[in-house]
This record gives C-alpha cells, structure tokens and sequence, in this order.
C-alpha cells in the first residue's frame, strides 16, 4: 500500500503541476472575459435558482438540479480539503481556492449550458446530459466523452463514496466512540433508501438538506469569527500576503513556496466547488429549463455558495485559530481541523461534526447519480443497478478501512475527469457565447428554445 500511495502522490504531483494550474485557471479567466464577466449576473442567477420552470422539459427543478450538485460539491473538502491545501501549502493556499471560486462561476455556466444545449432525451423519457455528451455530440470526440465518462464512474467510488464514508465514520468513532461497522451500517441503509429512488428521491433530500446544514454551518462559522474577532483581519492579511511570499507566514506555518500554496489551494478548490471537473452538468442536464442561459446562470450559483462562502469562511476560521492559539500544530489537514474547531468553546467541535456528517452524506447522495449517468452512456441501464449496489457497497468499505491513499487517488481522477471537460469548454466556447448572447445579452431569459 506504501508503493501505491507513493505512485498516486507521484502521479498527483505530475497531474497538478503548471500545465494543470494553467489549463484551470486559464479556462477560468478565458471564458469570464470572453463571457463579459457573468460574475455579474450573479444575484439574477440566484433569484433564478428558486424559481420554478415547470412548463418546461426536464426531471428535476432547476433548485433540484441546483441542489443536488451542491450536495455532492459542499463535502469533506470545504472543511477538511481546506486545511489540508493549508497544512500542505500554508495559509496563502486559502486565497488560491477562493479565486479559483470567483472565476470559476464563468466555467460553471459554461458547463451547465453546455449540458442543456446537449442533452438527450432517453427511451424512458429521462433527460441525460453532461460533459460526454458535449463532447461525442458537440465535438465529435467519441474516445474523449466515452473517458470522461469512465474516469467519473471509478471517481465516484473514491472522492463520491469511499472518501466521504470514512470521514463520517473516522468523526463518529473519535467523538462518540460508536463502531465503523455499526456506523457503516447506518449510513449505507439512508444512503440506500435515497439512492435506490433515482434523481427525482436524490433532489427531493437533497433540497430539504442542503439549505439547512449549508446555512447552520455558515452561522456557526460567523459566531466563530465573532469569538476570534481580534484575529481575523491578521488571518485575512496573512492569507492574501502568503498566497504570494509564503514566508511571510512565520510562525507555526509550515514553510511553502508560491507554487505549493496555488497548487493546493487551486486542487482543493476545484474539488470543493468542481468547476472544470463537469462533475455538475451531469445533473444540471435534467432540470426543468426553458433555455440553456437560465440553467448554466443556476449552475454559477453553486460555486459562489461552495467556495466563495462556505470554503472561504472555513479558510479564515482555521488561520484565524491558528494565530489565536499557537500551540495548535499539525502534520496533516484532519488534524489540523479537528485542533482549530475545538479551540473555539462550546461551538467548535459540535459544528464541526453536523459540518463533516451532513456534507458527506450529501456528497454521497449526489455523486451516486454522477456515476449512475456515466454508468449508464458506458454500458446502457441494463448496469444501473449493479452500480448502485456496488456503490452503497463500497460506501460500508469506506466505513471500516483506512484510506491514506484516497485522496490522492482522488486527486488524480479530478485531473483525469477535468482535461476532457476543460477541452470541450475551450473548443465549445464560441457555442457558449451564441447562446449567452441569443438569450442574456437581448435580455431574452424567458424565452423558449
């Protein structure tokens, strides 16, 4: 197991050099320029995301699509992925996974009007879209769509099941002492009864329990804040000095380079809010949408609640707790969490475990329907179900095993799903203009396809 965790870091480090960053955050600024910064249609995405299209095609709503990607992007990673992008590559890396958020609203409306504009209507009359079919339909790139395919498939049983498994069984254990195996149990049978239902049962928990835990997490993230009041603007000054002379940090952080802090910060944020991995489109593809411009302006929403709140709230409340209580050392990001929280009385702890259970089992419950779609164009819906229970299989695994290398495999196959996805975007960019133009540029959102 050492040699793998060894090649999959080796392979992680390869992946997530220069040639990835740039490829990234290029797409990022390529598209909000060519795009003219929808950044801006920010609050009309937002008011759009609540409102219903039932006259128009689809399977879900577009809040249920909306929150059903959001389930599976607020995981693990806006909490512990973020201190493990600062264990790893120091408090600058928080800056790094923000501005990945911030420009990542343009790929994320990219990718969520390339999914309507390509979508397809199956012989059961269900709406099937994402980057795969952008990319054998658009392109004519039938290897690259069926790989994308392939890669989010065995993605889901890493960073959809496994990974997320483990941390609510790992956090169980450690606090309340309950067994992995009681545990694993539990979280198979409610993962189980929601996944067995389809998208229509996924979206239907999904809208009851994104909202609350996203929003009793960020007040519990304020009040924290609150209590670290004298610390938070030396924390923020030292992530946005850091992102750019790490040895600015000083102190308890661990020495780091530029290229460290981007790349951790820039993983980290792209597995948090997913924008370039076309993990989200897959979903966005059956929502209820008259156009493809109100769809792809929903889509944009999620990763301004990803990581532009959620990731950066919990970036400043680890560094802010860091320069508050320097005793506080770490050697890896879920130590280094579980030290930071449990610094803050009363509240700390307890948020911090409604924060890891709820956004695992929600990430578990959104990325079982990525794999089911890619599932499905690889192999038909004859496999559908030997997937599903595959997948509710590994998430007792993830329960009961230790998973050192998982995030690195995790790591890899983001890199792996995100090449495919950011080519089609590139390449597919003059047909995201037309449409952007056609439909938000003539104020024309109300208008049918």
């Amino acid at each position: 197991m050492g040699f793998v965790n060894d090649l999959f870091a080796t392979l992680s480090s390869f992946l997530w050099g220069w040639p990835m960053i740039i490829l990234l955050l290029g797409t990022h600024l390529y598209l909000t320029i060519r795009l003219e910064f929808p950044q801006r249609k920010l609050w009309t995405a937002i008011k759009l995301s609540v409102k219903k299209d039932k006259s128009a095609d689809g399977d879900v709503s577009q809040f249920g699509a909306l929150a059903t990607a959001l389930a599976a992007t607020i995981g693990t990673g806006n909490i512990v992925g973020v201190a493990t992008a600062i264990a790893l590559g120091g408090p600058g890396a928080v800056l790094w996974c923000w501005l990945t958020g911030v420009f990542g609203i343009a790929t994320k409306y990219g990718e969520g009007l390339l999914a309507i504009k390509y979508r397809v209507i199956s012989k059961d009359g269900k709406m099937q879209g994402g980057p795969m079919y952008a990319l054998e339909r658009g392109l004519g790139w039938k290897k690259m769509a069926w790989a994308f395919a392939f890669f989010t498939a065995f993605a889901s049983f890493g960073i959809g099941s496994t990974v997320q498994a483990n941390a609510i069984s790992a956090l169980s254990h450690d606090t309340y002492g309950i067994s992995p195996y009681v545990i694993g149990a539990v979280v198979c049978a409610l993962a189980a009864a929601v996944i067995l239902g389809g998208v229509k049962s996924i979206a239907k928990v999904c809208q009851m329990l994104v909202p609350f835990m996203a929003a009793l997490y960020v007040i519990g993230c304020i009040v924290i804040l609150i209590i670290n009041g004298a610390y938070v603007w030396p924390a923020i000054k030292l992530i946005v000095v850091s992102a750019f002379q790490p040895e600015a940090a000083g102190g308890g952080f661990v020495g780091s380079s530029v290229m460290m802090a981007a790349r951790y910060g820039i993983a980290r944020g792209l597995f948090s809010n997913e924008s370039g991995l076309g993990s989200a489109p897959i979903v966005a593809a059956a929502a209820q949408t008259r156009n493809p411009v109100r769809q792809a302006l929903v889509s944009s929403s999620g990763t301004f609640w990803d990581t532009v709140v959620i990731c950066a709230l919990t970036g400043i409340v680890i560094v802010s707790s860091i320069i508050a209580y320097p005793d506080i050392t770490y050697d890896n990001g879920g130590t280094l969490t579980k030290m930071a929280f449990s610094k803050i009385p009363y509240i700390g702890a307890p948020l911090l475990s409604f924060g890891l259970l709820t956004f695992a089992f929600s990430t578990i419950l959104g990325w079982s329907y990525y794999g089911e779609r890619a599932i499905e164009y690889l192999g038909g819906k004859k496999l559908i179900i030997t997937y599903r229970v595959a997948f509710i299989a590994t998430v007792f695994l993830g329960s009961i095993v230790s998973l050192e290398i998982v995030w690195n495999i995790a790591d890899c196959m983001n890199a792996l799903m995100a090449i495919p996805n950011l080519l089609s975007l590139l390449f597919l960019s003059n047909v995201i203009v037309h449409e952007t133009r056609k439909y938000l540029w003539r104020d024309r959102l109300d208008k049918e396809m």
